[in-house]
């Protein structure tokens, strides 16, 4: 997959949750993940189905089995060959618990899988561990990137970024580059799940963490993109102007600017088609009507994918095609996908409109 991708046909990015049943506890669980399955998830049959009607989108659609923990199913690995047979582009992000073995590892690899998505929150273990709710889980993550690494798997490494974790983004950084990840995904908490009782960072906090990411970019071998975070391309595009340098893909062609319901789409563990995991508003369920026919189609889609439908300082700042801001995080705090960002600084010159936060208008550089 290229990264110049039509998204008004198809996401860049495909996410099935396959179960929220997880062994964790992580404060900042979207998923609010239990100790037991659902009994109306997705069967294997419907899941297969799933993956088919995927390859409608074309050839090469990314589809990320996430949860939960993916691996709390007995026919996850079957899952993930049978979707790299079709010619998806198969990837896993479980869980860092004791059952991740690198057995397990190993044939999540041979079964076709492209790539292994692991968190890590805390530059040590113990803050890793007290984040997670889970003694262990950081020497389980370890251990399981090490067999993605010995199996030839490429690794992904994703972090929350709040209050409480803000502080170990040098480490964690350091860690991401010990490990060989092809990617650090950093993702900026959205008030949802478990992480409703989470502090975010503020704005301004935020700006200089995306303004430290990208020089991090600039220097590291792996590569970094945001989640929930659009404007982190927004600070990217000021530094490009300023260096004259060229945006930079990571090892499957994705880049920052990839937005709820506009290339991106997630399949909850019953069906309910979302914009993003993040993003809880359904627009269909697979069970129901067709995927395909749900991303290009739906209202909802379709909203977030139109720029001039953003409203506030998003719908009139000038990078709103390139960033259009976390429609997950406005909806979480304001009830609305279109409105704008609380976590965004920047004001558009010449915007005098209403603030997310109430601050008084400033003008943009």
């Amino acid at each position: 997959m290229h990264a110049n991708v039509d998204t008004d046909e198809r996401p860049f990015v495909l996410v099935w949750e396959l179960t929220r049943a997880c062994e964790l506890t992580c404060k900042h669980c979207r998923a609010d993940a239990q100790s037991e399955r659902h009994p109306d998830e997705l069967t294997t049959a419907e899941g297969t189905a799933l993956l088919d009607e995927a390859r409608r989108f074309g050839e090469n659609q990314l589809v990320v089995l996430s949860g939960g923990d993916p691996l709390a199913r007995d026919d996850t690995v079957e899952l993930i060959e049978y979707g790299a047979d079709r010619g998806l582009l198969m990837t896993l992000t479980p869980s860092g618990t004791a059952s991740l073995t690198p057995d397990r590892v190993r044939a999540v690899a041979d079964a076709g899988a492209r790539r292994l998505a692991l968190s890590v929150d805390g530059g040590s273990q113990a803050a890793h561990d007290e984040f997670r709710g889970e003694p262990g889980s950081f020497e389980s993550t370890m251990q399981a990137a090490a067999a993605a690494r010995d199996a030839g798997l490429p690794l992904q490494i994703n972090t929350t970024v709040c209050a409480e974790t803000v502080s170990q983004l040098p480490a964690i950084r350091d860690l991401v580059a010990d490990l060989d990840a092809v990617l650090w995904s950093v993702f900026f908490l959205v008030p949802v799940g478990r992480g409703a009782v989470l502090d975010s960072i503020d704005p301004e906090r935020a700006e200089d963490v995306m303004a430290w990411l990208a020089e991090a970019e600039a220097e590291e071998e792996f590569g970094i993109k945001t989640t929930e975070a659009p404007h982190y391309r927004r600070v990217a595009l000021q530094r490009e102007r300023e260096s004259g340098a060229g945006a930079v893909a990571d090892a499957i062609g994705r880049r920052t600017g990839i937005t709820a319901g506009d290339g991106f789409a997630f399949v909850s563990h019953v069906g309910d088609v979302f914009p993003s995991g993040f993003l809880p508003k359904s627009a269909g369920n697979v069970r129901e009507r067709s995927l395909v026919d749900v991303y290009r189609d739906a209202d909802l889609f379709t909203d977030l994918r139109d720029p001039g439908a953003l409203r506030g300082k998003c719908g009139a700042c000038e990078y709103r095609g390139v960033c259009g801001g976390s429609r997950s995080r406005a909806y979480a705090t304001a009830g609305d996908p279109l409105a704008s960002d609380p976590l965004c600084a920047y004001v558009p010159e010449g915007y005098d409109g209403p603030l997310p936060d109430d601050r008084p208008a400033a003008t943009g550089d």
